[in-house]
């Protein structure tokens, strides 16, 4: 189920490409084992103009959306296993964050065509 929003510095392009951004977010978001891999749906949102503190970093921040009903701990578990994999691909200068957002379970509508 999860959504992953995966919004970071365009500049970062000249590092490491979206894709490996794409793929650390969906084996973190397995690794929690809360989803089955065909769940799982990344995406990345480039930022040309940011400011991060005085402006010497650059940022990768991941916006995880689960549907309403998981406790604390398996939220906490997947934001971990999403900025571990992260940290694992080695960039410098770059504020890397994650947070774990419920879908109303009532609100949330759904068709696979």
């Amino acid at each position: 189920m999860p959504h992953c929003i995966i919004e970071y510095a365009k500049v970062l392009e000249n590092k490491i490409s979206p894709q490996v951004l794409i793929e650390a977010t969906q084996k973190g978001a397995l690794n929690s084992s809360l989803f089955a891999l065909e769940d799982i749906k990344c995406r990345t949102v480039a930022f040309d103009n940011f400011l991060v503190g005085s402006g010497d970093k650059n940022f990768i921040h991941v916006t995880t959306k689960i549907l309403s009903g998981r406790d604390d701990k398996q939220k906490e578990n997947l934001s971990n296993c999403i900025l571990k994999e992260l940290l694992e691909l080695g960039l410098s200068k770059v504020s890397l964050t994650v947070e774990v957002c419920d879908i109303d379970r009532n609100t949330y509508a759904k068709k696979i065509l």
